[in-house]
């Protein structure tokens, strides 16, 4: 396992079969001299994929790679991908706290929480008129497992939910949605919309989907929210847009450079809603990590299909 030793994911561990030799680091050295005897890897390591690298090649006997985090780009490499070693990852692990925060943004912006705060933290008594979510249109761009977490949390305010899913089909039938549309329409979808919530993973298609032309067809009312990866939206067109009030807002949970380096615009932009890649950071966050991994081992040792197998050609 690659991991800190200290890390709260390890309790779950405990119910491993006693036979498992279990061996959790992140010295290089350690990894590598244990990589040999290795029939599962157990990433946890976000800041240097080099480590799983490093294992992953020494790894001769390897039947299967888990990665505790959802996202997976960081830890592609070429060999990776074209090995036959399935790797599976934590998708859907933290989708209900994604959904709850990307609503709680939503819910920031209708009712101006940051007018009222300001108001209150200046001894005004401020009465003002606001918004409601009911009746106002959603768009969701990457209807996966966060995407759906998100419409499943929007639905009971009554709002309407637009989906883009790179395959459409799969939505069929979704009673969460009011439609669905393929990546080719993005921009029909995003014109119509209030609020959209980007939580599409990163990859090479995904990369700036959310551009300057895609920014340009957003109502002036409207606010983006993206709890996906940062990239996906270009970043220095959301900040034209964000400084010339040619949007409403935006509100942000990851970044293109990560942490966000200081003196950034975001930090400045009274328009911006912002919390630093933390939206998932529950108390027990790795803990539930760990509780995956160790439903999914027990798949291993029956034989029995793993959960959240990655189709490392699409890169998700």
């Amino acid at each position: 396992m690659i991991a800190d030793a200290a890390g709260g994911f390890l309790k779950p561990l405990e119910r491993l079969p006693a036979e498992t030799r279990l061996v959790v680091s992140r010295d290089r050295e350690r990894l590598c001299e244990a990589a040999p005897e290795a029939d599962v890897i157990f990433n946890a390591e976000f800041r240097d994929p080099t480590l799983l690298f490093d294992t992953f090649a020494r790894a001769t006997r390897v039947r299967w790679v888990h990665n505790l985090a959802a996202g997976v780009e960081k830890i592609l490499s070429r060999e990776i991908i074209e090995s036959s070693v399935p790797l599976t990852n934590g998708r859907g692990v933290f989708r209900r706290a994604l959904g709850e925060w990307a609503v709680g943004a939503m819910l920031f912006f209708a009712y101006d929480l940051r007018r009222a705060l300001r108001s209150q933290g200046a001894g005004i008594w401020d009465r003002f008129e606001h918004e409601e979510l009911h009746g106002k249109t959603l768009g969701i761009i990457g209807y996966g497992e966060i995407g759906r977490s998100v419409a499943e949390h929007a639905r009971p305010f009554g709002m309407r939910i637009l989906a883009l899913r790179r395959n459409p089909e799969r939505a069929a039938g979704d009673v969460l949605v009011d439609a669905v549309y393929p990546s080719s329409q993005i921009d029909e979808m995003i014109a119509q919309c209030d609020y959209i919530t980007v939580t599409a993973p990163l990859t090479a298609d995904t990369r700036g989907l959310v551009g300057s032309r895609q920014i340009a067809a957003m109502r002036p009312s409207a606010v983006i929210i993206n709890v996906g990866r940062g990239p996906v939206i270009e970043e220095a067109a959301l900040i034209e847009a964000l400084e010339s009030n040619t949007i409403r807002g935006a509100a942000l949970d990851v970044f293109d450079v990560e942490p966000l380096p200081a003196g950034h615009p975001f930090y400045r932009l009274e328009n911006v809603l912002m919390s630093a890649h933390g939206a998932d950071n529950l108390p027990d966050s790795r803990e539930r990590g760990g509780e995956f991994f160790v439903e999914n081992f027990e798949r291993f040792e029956n034989n029995q299909p793993l959960q959240n197998v990655v189709d490392k050609s699409a890169g998700y």
